[in-house]
Parts: C-alpha cells; sequence; structure tokens
C-alpha cells in the first residue's frame, strides 16, 4: 500500500510499490496503517497522474520532444525557395540561416551539459521547449525588410534547442539499460530523421495550405508547448546511477574541469565524435540543398518551372515533401536495421557497435555519389539513390549514442552529449549549408542566367559530402581499435563511483 506525503491512503497499490514524486524521487515503502485516511478526489488524481510516469513513458515523451525539436529545425527547409523570394537573398544568404542556428546551438550545448549534470533536467528542458517555440512563433510576422531579424531569430531558437538535444539522452541512459537502452535510444534518435521529415512535410503542407509560407512557422510552437506541459508532470529527474548497477548510487561528483580532461583521453569517445561531425556535414547539407537541388533538376529536365518565373504564386512543393517523407521512412528503416544489425553482430564480437557504424558509412558514401551521376538523367533514379544512401547514413544515430553511454561514466554523461553534440556541430552542419551555397555562388559567377549551371554548380558543391562521410567511416574504424579498453574503464570507474566517497580515486 502506497502512501501520499500527507498521510492518505491511495488504492490500487501494492506493498511493493514505490511512488514518484515530482522531483523524481520515490518514497519508501509503507504498511498500511489505520491512522490513515481515504485519498481526497484531487489527491485520487494526483495519485494516478504520478502512476503514469513509467520510464516507457517518459521516453516515449522525451522521443515527441526530439521529433518537434527537429520538425522545426527543418520546416524553414521546406519553404527555403519561398524565403529566398520573399527576402531576396542568394544561396549563401539562405545557407547562412542553418549556419547561425548550428553555431548558436553548439555554443549552448556544452552550458546546457553543465547545467545537465548538477541541476533538475526537466525543468531545463521545459524551458527550453518553451523559449524556442515562443521565437519561432514570433518569427514568423517578421517583415521582408529584416531579414537580419529573422536570422537572429534562428540563432535564439538553436538556443533553445540545444538543451534538450544535451540533456534528454542522459534522463534515457539512466532510465534503462543494456539492449533496453538500445531499443530506447533507438526510439528516441529515431526522432532525428522522422522529425526532419515531418518539417519538410509541415513545412510545405502549411505553406500551401494558407498560401503563404509564414504559416508554417505557427504549427510547432503548439506542439512544442504541449510537449513541454508532459515533460514537467510526466517525466521524472531520475537519480545519476548507471542503470546496471541499480543498488549503486553515485556518490563523487567531479569538476568540470577534470570531466572535460577524462573526456579528451578518452579515445572512443573523440573518434565517435568526429565521426558523428562527418556525418552532421553532410546530413546538414543534404537537408537544406538537396531538395532545392531537385527541383533545378526538374527545371532542367523541363519538367518544371523555375521559381523566378512563377512570382505570383508559392514555389512548388513538391520535392521537399518528397524529400520529406523519403527522410521518415529512410530514418525508420536505419533505426531499425542499426538497432537489429548491433545486437546480431554483439553475438560475434564485442566491438560491433564501431562496425557496424562504419560499414554504414562507407556504403552510404557510394550511393550519395550516384545522386550527382543520375540527378539529371533521372529524378526518380536521385530518389533511389537518396534512399539507400539515407538510409544506410541514418544507421548509426543510435548506435553512436549507444558507445557514448558504454564508454563514459553515467556523472558525465550529460557534459559528454554535450560537447559531442558542439564538436559535431561546429565541424559539421555548423558550416556545411552556408559553404555548399558559397561554392555553388562562386562557381555561378561566370554563368548566372543559366539555369544549366545553377543546377550544375549546386551538385558539384554537393559533391563534397561523400568525402566527408568516407572520413567518418574512418574515424568510426579508429573507434573500433579502443572501444574495448575504454569500456571496461568505464566500467571500473563507475563501480568506484558507486563506493563510499574515502574510496573513490576519479582518474583524470
Amino acid at each position: 500500500m502506497c502512501v501520499e506525503s500527507d498521510g492518505c491512503e491511495i488504492e490500487g497499490c501494492s506493498s511493493s510499490d514505490e511512488v514518484h514524486t515530482l522531483s523524481g524521487s520515490m518514497s519508501t515503502t509503507l504498511k498500511s496503517n489505520p491512522d490513515l485516511h481515504p485519498c481526497k478526489p484531487g489527491q485520487k488524481f494526483r495519485a494516478a497522474l504520478l502512476r503514469c510516469r513509467s520510464p516507457t513513458a517518459a521516453a516515449g515523451i522525451l522521443s515527441f520532444g526530439n521529433v518537434l525539436n527537429y520538425m522545426d529545425r527543418y520546416t524553414v527547409a521546406g519553404v527555403l525557395l519561398d524565403i529566398q523570394r520573399h527576402f531576396k537573398v542568394s544561396d549563401s544568404g539562405a545557407g547562412l540561416l542553418q549556419t547561425v542556428f548550428i553555431c548558436s546551438f553548439m555554443v549552448a550545448a556544452p552550458i546546457f551539459g553543465y547545467l545537465g549534470d548538477r541541476f533538475n533536467r526537466k525543468v531545463i528542458l521545459s524551458c527550453g521547449i518553451f523559449f524556442w517555440s515562443a521565437v519561432t512563433l514570433l518569427s514568423s510576422f517578421i517583415t521582408k525588410e529584416y531579414y537580419w531579424v529573422f536570422v537572429l531569430s534562428r540563432g535564439l531558437v538553436g538556443i533553445g534547442e540545444s538543451s534538450y538535444s544535451s540533456i534528454s539522452p542522459t534522463i534515457i541512459g539512466d532510465l534503462f539499460t543494456n539492449n533496453s537502452r538500445t531499443i530506447m535510444l533507438s526510439v528516441f534518435y529515431l526522432a532525428i530523421p522522422l522529425g526532419s521529415g515531418l518539417g519538410y512535410i509541415l513545412g510545405s503542407s502549411a505553406k500551401e495550405a494558407a498560401g503563404d509560407w509564414h504559416w508554417a512557422l505557427r504549427v510547432s510552437p503548439v506542439l512544442g508547448m504541449t510537449a513541454g506541459m508532459l515533460i514537467l508532470f510526466f517525466v521524472p529527474d531520475p537519480n545519476r546511477v548507471s542503470a546496471d548497477k541499480p543498488a549503486g548510487r553515485l556518490r563523487t561528483r567531479t569538476s568540470w574541469v577534470c570531466d572535460m580532461k577524462a573526456l579528451g583521453k578518452n579515445r572512443s569517445y573523440v573518434f565517435s565524435s568526429l565521426a558523428s561531425a562527418a556525418v552532421s556535414f553532410a546530413t546538414g547539407a543534404f537537408g537544406i540543398w538537396i531538395p532545392q537541388y531537385l527541383f533545378r533538376a526538374q527545371v532542367v529536365q523541363n519538367t518544371a518551372q523555375s521559381c523566378a518565373q512563377t512570382s505570383e504564386q508559392p514555389c512548388s512543393s513538391k520535392d521537399s515533401l518528397i524529400f520529406g517523407a523519403i527522410t521518415c521512412v529512410t530514418g525508420l528503416l536505419g533505426v531499425v536495421i542499426g538497432a537489429a544489425t548491433t545486437r546480431f553482430c554483439r553475438q560475434k564480437t564485442e566491438r560491433a557497435d564501431p562496425l557496424v557504424c562504419a560499414v554504414s558509412m562507407l556504403c552510404s558514401a557510394i550511393f550519395i555519389c550516384l545522386i550527382f551521376v543520375v540527378a539529371k538523367m533521372s529524378i526518380i533514379g536521385a530518389y533511389i539513390c537518396i534512399f539507400i544512401g539515407e538510409t544506410l547514413l541514418f544507421l548509426n544515430w543510435a548506435i553512436t549514442a549507444d558507445i557514448l553511454m558504454y564508454v563514459v561514466i553515467p556523472t558525465r554523461r550529460a557534459t559528454a552529449v554535450a560537447f559531442q553534440s558542439f564538436t559535431s556541430h561546429l565541424l559539421g552542419d555548423a558550416g556545411s549549408p552556408y559553404l555548399i551555397g558559397l561554392i555553388s555562388d562562386a562557381l555561378q559567377e561566370s554563368y548566372a542566367t543559366s539555369l544549366l549551371w545553377q543546377f550544375l554548380s549546386l551538385g558539384y558543391a554537393l559533391m563534397l559530402c561523400p568525402f566527408v562521410i568516407v572520413l567518418g567511416g574512418m574515424f568510426f574504424l579508429a573507434t573500433a581499435l579502443f572501444f574495448l579498453d575504454d569500456r571496461d574503464k568505464a566500467e571500473t570507474q563507475t563501480n568506484q563511483l558507486s563506493r563510499s566517497p574515502s574510496s573513490v580515486k576519479v582518474t583524470k
């Protein structure tokens, strides 16, 4: 029988039940007491609310919030042609939107990682969601004379979304263990391609329905506010413990400087972070430019009309819709295949996690190269190459997070996730959209009025991505060399931290 703090009896609890409070703590099991009085209606509602806060429900809510995070991020990409025409900006100017967003995102990530290792994580998550939702909504009212304000608003949205991406995976890491953790992280990271694809679909559909691209930025904020409330009420802030050793509680906290030194010496962490940067470079560039590249290919094939020639009507959204749908499907397939392949390969080798990531990236580079070979002749062929290439690329999202959980101790994970996010964005998608746009603009200078050259120049710029993906595959192979040693070190250190403080010696 469970008891609330005011001494009332909660119906429907067994003698072995524990009650989670809104702060994430758990009450100890109490015997039935004759002095207890029945719960009032409001107290019964609160008790029912607490019983809904299971780890699985928490992981589901966090995954929903992650979908919204990425959906909001790529809504702008879904209406990029309209934004370019409305504000009258070039390819490099349009690429600046994503670059400013990612720069603010990565700068804020280490700060939120530090806070996430030391303060209530769900409060930080909720505040971040409320902030980016409000800024996104307000940005939809910016007029065409103030493009710099629109760019600045994307930077503020990046700060809000950074809090979520840095902290939420660590809550899941503390709630689950082993294969169950892999499955839950797979569901969580499925939100990256799923949310990205839905962003294109939402942006295009809202624009078509309202006849105005501004409405694309007014849907996700409402959903974001809803997710923030769900996190406040239903997601616990579990103790920062190793889920593999539920009896132990980590009693020693290290300084931020000590954490950074340890992460710098963790070779598996360093190489997997560099590999993540390669993935971010490619996905950041693709997310912004592939729909536009395919649209230009159809203009060259005379199956579509240039957006500049239809200035009175919204630009075509067909490619954004198709690319968004492909991204959703390939994300689902990639995460599921990645999790299943890793579980199978773990029976053959303990280095399965980084090896699966390496092979998938190297194979992905081949099909992504083929996109730019076949796009001029066949749009359907280009979509097939995109489908296979994205599926292989998305295999490693959840596996990379699981590698981090294995080689980093629990009290250091939020900092590790945040700094990995910082480095992957700094070396990856912080600059790739702008860099691709800059290269495209430079190649167009001599043939500015040629529709064929506009298409070819963007394709030549995007050819940089497959080479970066191959480099990422090499980094995952390097991770495989050190994975077992770093995993064993993390397990040993976690055991030390579970003992009394006087017996703990933390490696720096």
